[in-house]
């Protein structure tokens, strides 16, 4: 456990810039409970986090707004996906821009839907700098101030290996069928 703590507190904060490009939510958590600890700074942490999401999601942006032919053999094969987030998108309008990034499996497709429309890239910008932020402050935060708890539940898990995996799938099973369900095409009755 200290060898991995030691590794995540070297390397941490490439890894939670890298990983925030495409997300992010698991660095930074780990990065709060890690400063709670005394491994990494929180500050650094949560400004690393908050400019990477920022920065990924507007080269998603950016490439599917002007780069189109590169991104379409993708959106092919998420074509209900795409369908969702943009539904999402005309019903909560510029909202849904900061809630995505709380939602596992919309953080990609919801920047890559929008910068298919007419919205304006300067309005994005401005909503994804701010709701990125409040979202590297949130989580960072959150996790540092609970790192207490974190590490009462890492010992409980190290004790009882077993739970994480089921734990892990139950979630991701769960995302998997809300996603399914939201982007299947529903039957008409009559």
């Amino acid at each position: 456990m200290q060898e991995m703590l030691t590794s995540l507190s070297t390397y941490g904060y490439l890894v939670v810039f890298l990983y925030s490009l495409g997300g992010g939510m698991v660095a930074i958590i780990a990065a709060g409970v890690l400063a709670h600890l005394g491994k990494m700074d929180i500050t650094v942490s949560i400004v690393l986090a908050a400019a990477a999401n920022a920065i990924g999601d507007t080269l998603l942006f950016y490439v599917s707004r002007y780069n189109r032919a590169a991104v379409m053999p993708y959106l092919a094969k998420h074509k209900r996906k795409l369908a969702f987030s943009q539904i999402l998108f005309k019903k909560h309008g510029n909202k849904i821009i900061f809630f995505k990034k709380f939602i596992y499996g919309l953080k990609t497709l919801v920047p890559l839907a929008i910068g298919l429309t007419k919205y304006s890239f300067a309005k994005f910008s401005v909503i994804n700098i701010v709701s990125a932020v409040v979202w590297a402050v949130l989580l960072g935060l959150g996790s540092f101030y609970a790192g207490e708890a974190f590490e009462r539940a890492g010992n409980f898990l190290g004790e009882n290996g077993w739970l994480m995996p089921v734990g892990m799938l139950s979630l991701l099973a769960a995302v998997w069928i809300y996603l399914k369900k939201a982007t299947t095409k529903k039957r008409r009755q009559g």
